[in-house]
């Protein structure tokens, strides 16, 4: 069979390679390769298990809150240590920008170009445009004095780049130039809303926070706390943000799906779902859950199953590592190994050996079987439960589709399914700041709770749990703790929930799966191929943690 190969196949977030099987231009063979190999997991071992967040966040800059309130809801469990509920609310609206800001972001600026044209856009007309922009939105730059900037901008880009149109970019030209408008309102809007990690963990990337709560006190006095400005900012902020989703992100993402329906059939994978959890506060163990952990298998939404953590396990079949006991093959992450084993060609190659170990990234699986993860997990489960309004809100949006509720189950299903996430996320949000200014009003400014901040009131052994839903989907970090250090570490990413490559029983990942049967048009231009894959968010950079090209 011809092989195919896209390397690198993501426009940021880490080096992914996938080598497609072809018969004519059909794939009948899909194999996604990690080329970078893991490396936080063992720089933390050893070290202070209250640190182990700082280390954790910098496994990659864009969800970086996420492996960072893993890495910190792990060491709490461990060391049964609580949060008080302000410091848990501030987490969640730095989870929640989190989430929001990169859901945005992937929808337009790494989603799009896979869709869009510019030379179309640069054909538009900006009175027609504007009027389109009306039809779908009342958002307020939606006159055509704003479309004929963008369009200029454009005009002055594209002068400098060599342009290649796809014959199944299939917009009309006010709907191109629509859509690139907003690509560039989204980078001025992730700027701003960026603002709730500034002042709740001082910068971003990277903010700070703590065992035990956040960093930053509630002072109403103070000129350096969190104060009545501070928290009038948050508002502002988090109004910014429903006002961008409801006015500009879901109306764009409805207007897209509309020109593409046929999407909404392809690339679905292997119809399991898999979400981890995120709690009601930090410690997923008190079984309260703003989003339930549960598996679905086989499509079966109305049979979710609750979720056993000792279910999973990191196969390595396929992958560039090897475990201490002879013949193991899969590893539950508390017993979880980081022992490098490249047998792979010495770059530069040409192609990699499918048949043996061609991946940095392990092989999660549940209870045996791979499962997908992310936006579309979530609210297959929120669907199925009922909980916060999903089922309606999924219902509403396909019904202005005409689509049935089996098309979640397809490329543009995620896509659509981050835009109705989005929704959820943003009116949570509203929730959860409301709570913590009314704790605030009601004299509870507690942030951090330090009774068990010495490690002379530790456990001598302890291990624990963090999971979060990541914006990619669930993420989950996994500690052990001996004489107060980290004994041992593991990390299980969304992205190697999603395109990790296949197990000890042949198993593709879900992404594997899902680009099966795709027809290109151009082998030049696989730009079908992109689709499915970048549907997924893969983030390499979460996956795997270091690249060194002498190995």
């Amino acid at each position: 069979m011809r092989r195919l190969v896209i390397d690198p196949a993501v426009r940021v977030k880490g080096h992914l390679r996938v080598e497609l099987e072809l018969e004519g231009k059909r794939v009948k063979g899909a194999y996604l390769s990690g080329t970078m190999v893991r490396g936080i997991e063992l720089i933390l071992e050893g070290r202070d298990p209250r640190e182990a967040w700082a280390f954790a966040q910098r496994i990659c800059g864009v969800c970086d809150v996420a492996q960072a309130l893993a890495s910190l809801r792990a060491v709490e469990n461990a060391l049964r240590i609580p949060v008080p509920r302000n410091a848990s609310l501030m987490r969640k609206l730095m989870l929640g920008t989190l989430i929001v800001k990169n859901h945005v972001t992937h929808f337009y600026h790494m989603c799009i170009p896979d869709w869009v044209s510019v030379p179309s856009a640069l054909k538009a007309n900006p009175e027609d445009t504007s009027e389109l922009s009306k039809r779908v939105s009342n958002y307020e730059k939606s006159s055509p004095s704003y479309f004929r900037e963008i369009q200029e901008r454009l005009r002055r880009l594209a002068s400098k780049e060599n342009l290649v149109d796809h014959p199944d970019l299939r917009l009309p030209p006010e709907a191109n130039l629509l859509l690139l408008a907003h690509y560039v309102e989204a980078l001025n809007w992730r700027s701003q809303v960026v603002q709730v990690h500034t002042i709740l963990g001082g910068k971003s990337p990277h903010p700070n926070l703590v065992v035990g709560g956040m960093p930053l006190p509630v002072d109403l006095s103070s000129g350096t706390a969190i104060n009545m400005e501070k928290l009038g900012r948050l508002k502002s902020l988090i109004d910014n943000m429903i006002s961008f989703v409801e006015k500009v992100y879901v109306p764009d993402l409805m207007l897209l799906s509309s020109f593409y329906r046929d999407w909404f059939e392809v690339g679905e994978g292997l119809g399991n779902f898999l979400v981890l959890g995120e709690p009601v506060g930090e410690n997923h163990s008190e079984g309260k859950f703003f989003i339930p952990p549960a598996f679905i298998s086989g499509r079966r939404v109305e049979e979710p199953e609750p979720v056993d953590y000792s279910k999973i396990e990191e196969y390595i079949a396929h992958s560039w590592y090897s475990y201490s006991a002879e013949g193991k093959e899969a590893l539950n992450p508390f017993e979880g190994e980081t022992r490098l084993s490249y047998t792979g060609p010495k770059p530069p190659y040409e192609h990699l050996n499918v048949e043996g170990k061609y991946s940095w990234v392990k092989a999660p699986r549940y209870g045996g079987l791979p499962a997908e993860v992310g936006p579309l997990a979530r609210t297959l489960v929120l669907y199925s439960v009922d909980l916060h309004g999903m089922r309606d809100i999924v219902n509403i949006h396909l019904s202005k589709l005409n689509l049935p509720f089996q098309a979640l189950y397809s490329t543009m299903g995620r896509n659509l399914s981050r835009g109705l996430e989005s929704l959820l996320y943003v009116h949570a949000m509203k929730g959860w700041y409301g709570e913590l200014l009314g704790n605030v009003r009601a004299g509870d400014t507690r942030t951090f709770e330090g009774k068990r901040w010495e490690p002379s009131s530790w456990p001598r052994e302890a291990s624990g749990l963090g999971v979060v839903e990541a914006p990619g989907g669930s993420l989950s970090h996994w500690v052990r703790i001996r004489h107060g250090k980290v004994s041992r570490y593991q990390v299980v990413d969304a992205s190697a929930w999603n395109c990790s490559p296949r197990d000890a029983m042949k198993q593709p990942s879900p992404c594997e799966a899902s680009l099966l049967d795709h027809e290109l048009i151009s082998l030049e231009e696989p730009i079908e191929v992109l689709r499915t894959l970048h549907s997924f968010d893969p983030c390499l950079n979460c996956a795997v943690h270091l690249y060194e090209t002498y190995i």
